[in-house]
C-alpha cells in the first residue's frame, strides 16, 4: 500500500502541474516574443515529445506482459502522465507555428547534438534500443517487471537530465515550470523503482 501512495502521489502531482499549464501560449512572460524553431523551449517540447512517447510504449507493453498490480499500476500512470505531457509539448509548436521534427541532431538544444548516436534506435540518453524494446515484448512476469523497470529507470535518468536542461535554458515560464515538475516527479519514481527491483531481487542497470 506505501507504494501505491507514492505512485498516486506522484502521478497526482504531476497531472495538476500539467493541468495547470494546459492554457499556456508562447511568451507567458510578457514579452509577447514566439520561441524561435531553434530555441531550447522548441528543442525541448521536440525532444521530450519523442521521449516520452517510448516511455509511452514500454508502459503499455508491460502491461500486457505481468499481473502484478504494482507495475501495472505504476506503468498506467506513467503513460497516462507523459501521454499528457506529451500533447501539451507539441501543441505548444502547433500554437508557436513551428515544426515538430528538426534537421538537427537531437539535444542540439542542450549543445549536446552528438551525445546520442542513434544507435539500433536510442535517439537520446535514457532511451531503449530497439532491441531493447523487442526483449521487453517477448518477457513475461517477473522478467518482464524487472527489465522494464530497468529499462524505466534509465528512460527517466535520461529525461531528468533533458529536464533540468529546459529548466536553465528555456525562456517560456510554463514550459520551465512543466519541465521541473518533470524532474520531481521523475526523481521520485526512480526512488519508487529502485525499492520495487529490490523487491524482485534485482538492481538498477546504473
Amino acid at each position: 500500500m506505501r507504494h501505491a501512495g507514492l505512485i498516486a502521489g506522484a502521478a497526482a502531482a504531476a497531472l495538476v502541474a500539467a493541468g495547470a499549464i494546459t492554457y499556456a501560449v508562447a511568451g507567458d512572460d510578457g514579452s509577447g516574443r514566439t520561441p524561435s524553431a531553434e530555441s531550447a523551449d522548441a528543442g525541448f517540447a521536440r525532444d521530450m515529445a519523442v521521449h516520452h512517447q517510448q516511455a509511452v510504449e514500454m508502459s503499455y507493453i508491460v502491461r500486457d506482459r505481468t499481473e502484478d498490480e504494482e507495475v501495472r499500476r505504476l506503468a498506467y500512470d506513467i503513460a497516462q502522465t507523459q501521454a499528457n505531457q506529451r500533447g501539451m509539448m507539441l501543441g505548444w509548436l502547433d500554437l508557436w507555428g513551428l515544426p515538430k521534427v528538426s534537421s538537427e541532431p537531437p539535444m542540439t538544444w542542450m549543445d549536446m547534438g552528438g551525445m546520442a548516436s542513434g544507435k539500433d534506435g536510442a535517439l537520446m540518453p535514457g532511451m531503449a534500443t530497439n532491441s531493447e524494446m523487442k526483449k521487453l515484448g517477448e518477457l513475461s512476469g517477473k522478467q518482464a517487471e524487472v527489465f522494464y523497470l530497468q529499462l524505466m529507470t534509465d528512460h527517466h535518468q535520461g529525461g531528468v537530465h533533458m529536464a533540468e536542461g529546459c529548466v536553465d535554458r528555456c525562456t517560456v515560464g510554463v514550459e520551465k515550470r512543466l519541465a521541473q515538475g518533470m524532474v520531481d516527479a521523475q526523481q521520485s519514481e526512480i526512488s519508487l523503482m529502485a525499492d520495487m527491483l529490490k523487491e524482485r531481487g534485482a538492481a538498477p542497470r546504473s
